[in-house]
């Protein structure tokens, strides 16, 4: 399955585009659309850069969630998971009691977890606790 186009604009729409490198709030060097890999300080590069690394992180997090899912999903609820393992990482998935919950057959108490994840350095960040919402309610989507 691939990200959706709900999906996909939920992720430019949270990680805005940088063409300059920066620090995310947790001093993670970033670029792009949230592209981590390999980024330094100076760091510029173009917009089409940066949708092709945007493509292939989408690919790794798609990827990731294939190989995790067993339970039945829908393409949003697919977006939804690719945004939070494309934002957390894929192990943050692989590890939480949303992808347990899922997998075990209870999708609305899943997409509750969705909520717990909105903290960053050990502190609660509006910008996670609004993607959150977006990601829950996406998931929630028919």
């Amino acid at each position: 399955m691939h990200i959706n186009q709900a999906g996909l604009d939920l992720i430019k729409k949270f990680e805005g585009l940088r063409l300059h490198a920066y620090q995310d709030s947790v001093g993670v060097w970033t670029i792009g659309y949230g592209h981590t890999d390999g980024v330094w300080d100076g760091q510029k590069i173009t917009e089409d850069e940066a949708e092709a690394f945007l493509k292939t992180d989408l690919h790794l997090a798609e990827q990731a969630v294939d190989s995790m899912v067993t339970a039945p999903i829908n393409e949003n609820q697919f977006a939804a998971l690719v945004s939070f393992a494309f934002n957390l990482g894929t192990n943050a998935l692989r590890k939480s009691t949303l992808m347990r919950k899922l997998n075990a057959g209870f999708p609305k108490a899943a997409a509750e977890e969705f909520l717990k994840w909105s903290h960053a350095g050990g502190k609660l960040l509006l910008g996670l606790q609004l993607r959150r919402q977006a990601e829950r309610a996406l998931f929630l989507t028919p």
